[in-house]
């Protein structure tokens, strides 16, 4: 891999890093400050069992993109996160059905905060499946014509080694 490239890879991998560490907080912002003061504690509670999930699988690519930084050029993921990311793969599904039975079951006083929370959890569920079944994230004038393609996310590619 020519330098250009690598400082290239290494480039976008903090601006994605830092993008998705910034959309959690920002999530978790708009949250707390937006919709906590205007919701009752039922439908504030049920929020979290949809935006948990997102922030936790926001995080984790944002851990990601930033760690991967270490291996470009390697082609290998270290051990320790390699064996972290595969654990994700199993608890973030668990964690999202956890959620949806959770949201429904519960529900809330209002219905638009029931219908936004599912919203969130959907969000979540995009998310994942993104980073850890299929790519979905291509610029807009590329995504119908990419995402058709069923590549594999970077960070699967990363944990098959």
């Amino acid at each position: 891999m020519s330098p250009e490239r690598r400082r290239e890879l290494l480039r976008r991998y903090r601006s994605l890093g830092l993008g998705e560490l910034v959309a959690a907080a920002v999530f978790v912002v708009l949250a707390a400050a937006v919709l906590q003061p205007r919701w009752s504690g039922r439908d504030w509670a049920t929020l979290w069992w949809g935006l948990g999930p997102l922030v936790l699988v926001l995080v984790q690519a944002g851990v990601y993109w930033l760690l991967a930084r270490s291996w470009v050029g390697t082609g290998t993921m270290p051990t320790r996160p390699a064996r972290a990311y595969r654990a994700f793969r199993i608890l973030d599904p668990l964690l999202l059905a956890v959620g949806i039975v959770v949201i429904v079951v519960r529900g809330g006083d209002d219905a638009g905060a029931l219908v936004l929370t599912l919203g969130v959890w959907l969000f979540a569920v995009v998310e994942f499946v993104n980073y850890f079944v299929v790519r979905l994230a291509y610029p807009p004038t590329l995504w119908l014509r990419e995402v058709t393609r069923w590549r594999s996310p970077r960070l699967v590619r990363d944990l098959r080694g």
